[in-house]
């Protein structure tokens, strides 16, 4: 693991959630353009494989633990910060939810990129230079079923993102928002308490989903503008998805299915 003094100096990027799926492939995608990252996620064993096939610096850490977060990143000096860790655990109608279910997706969705954004501001201002991306979802613009609290904190991050451009009038920093539609990550095990294969069955099996190197290349897209261009929002979904009420056609691009 990363020791206090190399985080933010040897790395001008950070991604959290970095430790699979569209974090994971962040991280590549933007250490093969040239780009110095940290990877954040709580998994330490995924987060040094990933510095061996990258060069990326880990960090392994509980972004629900303000204290800790505080404690590591306070003193940090990053020029791009990717706020994309995220869960779907107690995903579902807010009716059956216990406290838990909401805490959970408050604390990782919405509370640790608020906070994050918070520590890293002030060193990009004080530069003159940064840019803040903050991975949403379409179901903080659309309603979907069973995502009341899930599309409640996205809508939050789409207009953190909004307020942010306002408050940084002026100051040279960069807000983007990356919403997509359905990708293939684990996002959706989660949902089905771990069950990956159940979860493969019932939201990727006949369909043409995103992949996270299609959220990743957004990504990098964005942040590869010159610095005059701001990319305010980016809307990603499957070309057979239709945002809102879960509509999504069966088959593939180029067949009759």
């Amino acid at each position: 693991m990363a020791d206090e003094a190399d985080i933010g100096s040897r790395g001008d990027v950070l991604v959290t959630g970095a430790s699979s799926g569209i974090g994971r492939a962040t991280v590549v995608r933007l250490s093969t353009l040239g780009y110095r990252v940290t990877a954040l996620a709580r998994t330490g064993v995924a987060l040094e494989a990933l510095a061996g096939e990258t060069g990326c610096l880990p960090l392994e850490l509980d972004l629900t633990d303000t204290e800790m977060m505080e404690e590591v990143l306070g003193h940090a000096s990053y020029d791009i910060l990717v706020n994309n860790a995220g869960t779907g655990a107690g995903m579902g109608p807010l009716t059956g939810a216990s406290a838990r279910d909401v805490d959970i997706q408050i604390d990782v969705n919405l509370r640790a990129p608020l906070h994050l954004t918070r520590l890293l501001l002030p060193g990009m201002v004080a530069r003159g230079r940064g840019h803040v991306v903050s991975i949403g979802s379409i179901a903080g613009r659309y309603p979907f079923p069973g995502m009341a609290v899930y599309g409640g904190v996205k809508a939050a991050i789409n207009q953190m993102a909004k307020a942010l451009r306002l408050d940084l009038l002026g100051a040279g920093i960069r807000v983007t928002t990356i919403a997509p539609g359905r990708v293939e990550t684990g996002i959706f095990a989660t949902m089905l308490n771990g069950d990956a294969e159940a979860a493969r069955d019932r939201f990727f099996e006949g369909y043409e989903s995103l992949l996270p190197e299609d959220v990743a290349e957004a990504i990098a897209w964005a942040v590869a503008q010159p610095p005059r261009v701001n990319v305010g929002h980016i809307e990603l979904t499957p070309t057979r998805q239709v945002p809102g009420g879960l509509s999504f056609a069966r088959g593939k691009d180029g067949d009759n299915g």
